[in-house]
C-alpha cells in the first residue's frame, strides 16, 4: 500500500518537473525571438524600429565624417553624398516592409517641402532586404515623394554606416560630419527640432 502511494507521489512530482521545464523553455524561446526581431530603438516605447542586425554591433558615432557614397535613383540618376556638403542632410535608411518607415515617409515629404532650400533629404532604400526592386518602385510611385530616393542594391552603404535597424536617420552637418543619429521613426515636429538644433 505504502509503495503504491510512494510510486504515485513520485510520478506526480516527475510530471510537475517536466511541465515546469517545458514552460521555462517556451518563455526563454519567446523572449529571445522577440529580441531578435525588434528592439526599442528610441527610449520611447511608443515608437519602434525593426532590427536588421545584432544590436551589439557598433554604429557610426556623432562627430565622425559621414562616409561618402554614390548610389542611383530608381530612374538611374547618380547621387553622391559629398555633393551636398555645405547643406544639412537628413540621410534616412528605410525599406517598404518596415512599418515605422512607411509611417514617417509622408512626414519626411512634408518636411522636405517646407525646408527644401535649407535641407537635403536623402532616403536610402536597403534594397537587398526587399522582395524586388519593383516593390520599391511601386511604393515610391504611389507616395509621390518630393525627396531624393536612392537604391542600396548591394547593401554597401548600409554596411558603411553599420546600420543596426530601420528606420535610421543620420543628421549630417554642413561640414559633412554626423551631428545626430536617430534610430526609429521621426515626426515632422522632431525633424524640425533637429534642424533648429543643428543649423
Amino acid at each position: 500500500m505504502y509503495r503504491k502511494i510512494f510510486a504515485f507521489s513520485l510520478l506526480v512530482v516527475l510530471i510537475a518537473v517536466f511541465v515546469y521545464e517545458l514552460t521555462e523553455n517556451h518563455q526563454n524561446n519567446k523572449s529571445s525571438s522577440n529580441s531578435n526581431n525588434e528592439i526599442d530603438v528610441t527610449g520611447d516605447t511608443s515608437v519602434d524600429g525593426t532590427a536588421i542586425v545584432a544590436p551589439n554591433d557598433k554604429a557610426l558615432e556623432v562627430g565622425e565624417k559621414a562616409p561618402n557614397f554614390t548610389l542611383e535613383t530608381i530612374d538611374g540618376q547618380k547621387v553622391t553624398l559629398s555633393d551636398f556638403e555645405g547643406q544639412i542632410v537628413y540621410l534616412n535608411f528605410w525599406a517598404t516592409w518596415c512599418g515605422p518607415c512607411r509611417v514617417e515617409m509622408p512626414e519626411m515629404h512634408d518636411f522636405q517641402n517646407e525646408f527644401e532650400e535649407k535641407v537635403e533629404m536623402i532616403a536610402v532604400n536597403v534594397t537587398n532586404t526587399e522582395s524586388s526592386v519593383e516593390v520599391v518602385e511601386d511604393f515610391v510611385a504611389r507616395g509621390d515623394f518630393s525627396f531624393t530616393i536612392v537604391l542600396d542594391v548591394e547593401s554597401k552603404v548600409s554596411e558603411q554606416y553599420n546600420l543596426l535597424n530601420l528606420p535610421t536617420t543620420y543628421i549630417i552637418g554642413k561640414d559633412g560630419k554626423i551631428k545626430e543619429r536617430v534610430m526609429g521613426q521621426m515626426t515632422y515636429e522632431y525633424m524640425e527640432e533637429l534642424y533648429v538644433k543643428h543649423n
